[in-house]
């Protein structure tokens, strides 16, 4: 009885919603189906990320920045309705069947981009908007609501997977078993290998597709590719380890104590924190509820535990909105201390916009030749870093994490904050050979008097190959900093707050992408009248722009934020059950 016992995996059910059971439901085996179906998802996904602002513009006859924009803002949103996923899913309807629905919704939005790229009467007459003499046709208002109804479907569905896939994946481990532990590391990891691979596939085969055989074929692969992803994942129910669903939300409760708090801002607290309301323990271990002890940060949030009576416990369960457990306090402050380092990795993602924008449309003005008959399509280029990754991160889980593990005694080798970090300075340093890179286009633009070139058709002699410096660089910085933020916010997340734990990257990611909209329209109104192209990224002329000060700026901004992130991560303080505080508790590392 005791060995069945033992093997009882606690708070996680099975499929027919009994008590999962180890060795039969969840572990590395399981997640295998998750890493595959993120895979295929990302096949049918990535390619667009890179190369839609060439379908808006190329295609739709958006101007250059308005393509840019409708990216990063179909990006942005994208991300961030992570967070009402993520709700949904806690919520009412759990991850697994989150993940099959936004499947659905991102298959039907995929579906209605193929229809409006295979029929001529659903986009404007082709015509050529590089030509200067050209008057194209601008998209109708009936054919472009058609074109946003299935960008943003695809959006909502991105975002379900995104919110719930990766929650679903580490729930097929136990952090309480030190092996289980270790292997949800690895998960992470393979996480970034599975986009990677997907990745792989979409930013060549795709994207050739795609510039060479039409839009409709390479819309309709994606769908294909959806179904698919759909399909592997679903196979798995019988295997999976299932969260059970909460019926109550960590949002609305870390809400509750912000608007507790500032009801009792007036009254004092109690000397001692013992006097704080919790529920009994007793009773809080029948209700299998997380009990948290209180620490000292963020005092004034205390407030919202001040019971009425000081001297008498309330015997009924009091309103939530005016009295809070420590426990539930205790996970508002978790937020709460995480918000530094949260803020500072957003400026990468506005980064990372840049090369899914304009690096391609620099690129389809450069020599893309490979061989005399075969042309790279610039929107490739990131398969680059990719590949690399695809070495990489094998190479970094099972030989780097290992040998730094016997020095530093951390699971994961270095700590969360150490990885971010070394991805936020790369990201400076990926945006200074960005902005070098177009000084030297631009030179041979000018040079050969190709100003006004047009791109593809009359591609300057230079090669697309020098932007793979820019590429490679922000590559691996992806991989130290997405990965590392993955970690740090799933790890030092409570229990209640795991699942939302990992819309935090996602977030950070959607403020990017939307803060990247804002950057560029203020840069073009603040270069409006010093410039004689209207700005410094106004037109579709991006030989005449000046993105290399735009690179610069965004090279000086990622600087001033690591720094600023430096400050941060010191002060951070890792939670007292945290990988990142040694077994001895004698020393913590930032």
């Amino acid at each position: 009885m005791e060995m069945i016992k033992a093997e009882l995996v606690e708070g996680k059910v099975d499929w027919k919603g009994r008590t999962a059971v180890k060795h039969k439901h969840g572990g590395f085996k399981s997640s295998l189906l998750v890493l595959a179906a993120f895979g295929f998802e990302n096949l049918a996904t990535l390619a667009l990320a890179v190369n839609l602002a060439t379908f808006f513009n190329a295609v739709m006859h958006f101007e250059l920045s308005d393509a840019a924009n409708h990216l990063t803002n179909y990006m942005g949103t994208s991300y961030i309705l992570s967070i009402l996923m993520a709700f949904i899913a806690d919520t009412f309807i759990g991850r697994f069947k989150t993940v099959l629905i936004a499947g659905f919704i991102e298959f039907l939005g995929l579906a209605l981009l193929t229809i409006q790229a295979h029929f001529p009467s659903l986009k404007p007459a082709v015509c050529n908007i590089f030509d200067p003499t050209a008057t194209c046709e601008k998209i109708s208002s009936g054919d472009n609501a058609l074109l946003f109804a299935g960008l943003y479907l695809m959006a909502a569905g991105s975002a379900g997977i995104k919110a719930a896939l990766p929650s679903h994946g580490a729930d097929q481990f136990d952090e309480k078993d030190p092996k289980e532990a270790k292997q949800m590391s690895t998960f992470f990891n393979f996480l970034l290998l599975a986009v990677c691979v997907g990745g792989a596939a979409s930013l060549t085969i795709l994207v050739w597709i795609q510039d060479n055989k039409g839009w409709d074929l390479g819309f309709g692969i994606s769908t294909l590719a959806i179904l698919l992803a759909i399909f592997i994942f679903a196979v798995g129910l019988p295997m999976y380890r299932l969260q059970a669903i909460q019926g109550t939300n960590a949002i609305i409760e870390i809400i509750q104590v912000y608007v507790a708090a500032i009801r009792k801002r007036k009254l004092s607290l109690p000397e001692d924190p013992s006097d704080l309301y919790e529920i009994n323990k007793d009773k809080e271990a029948a209700l299998e509820v997380e009990f948290l002890p209180h620490t000292d940060t963020f005092s004034f949030l205390d407030k919202a535990a001040i019971q009425p009576n000081q001297e008498q416990t309330p015997s009924s369960s009091p309103n939530p909105w005016k009295l809070c457990r420590v426990t539930q306090v205790e996970n508002a402050k978790t937020i709460l201390g995480t918000m530094p380092i949260f803020c500072c990795t957003i400026i990468m993602t506005l980064c990372l916009a840049q090369l899914q924008t304009f690096s391609v449309q620099q690129g389809s003005t450069m020599d893309t030749k490979l061989s005399k008959s075969f042309h790279i399509p610039a929107a490739s280029l990131p398969i680059i870093p990719v590949a690399f990754l695809i070495i990489l991160v094998p190479f970094y889980d099972r030989i780097i994490v290992p040998f730094a593990r016997k020095f530093t005694g951390i699971p994961t080798g270095i700590t969360y904050l150490q990885r971010i970090g070394v991805g936020l300075i790369l990201s400076s340093i990926a945006m200074a050979a960005a902005a070098g890179v177009e000084v030297k286009r631009k030179g041979v633009a000018r040079d050969q008097q190709m100003l006004d070139a047009i791109p593809v058709v009359q591609p300057l002699p230079i090669s697309v190959f020098w932007l793979s410096f820019q590429y490679f660089i922000f590559g691996i910085a992806d991989m130290f900093t997405y990965v590392g933020l993955l970690e740090f916010f799933y790890s030092e997340a409570p229990k209640a707050l795991k699942a939302l734990s990992t819309c935090f990257l996602w977030s950070s990611m959607a403020l990017g992408y939307y803060f990247s909209t804002i950057l560029i329209k203020i840069v073009n109104r603040s270069t409006k009248g010093i410039t004689r192209s209207g700005g410094w990224l106004a037109g579709n002329n991006i030989n005449r722009n000046h993105l290399n000060l735009f690179y610069w700026l965004l090279s000086i901004l990622s600087l001033i934020n690591f720094c600023v992130y430096l400050f941060a991560a010191r002060r951070y303080k890792y939670r007292p059950e945290s990988p990142m505080v040694l077994k001895d508790n004698s020393k913590e590392i930032s």
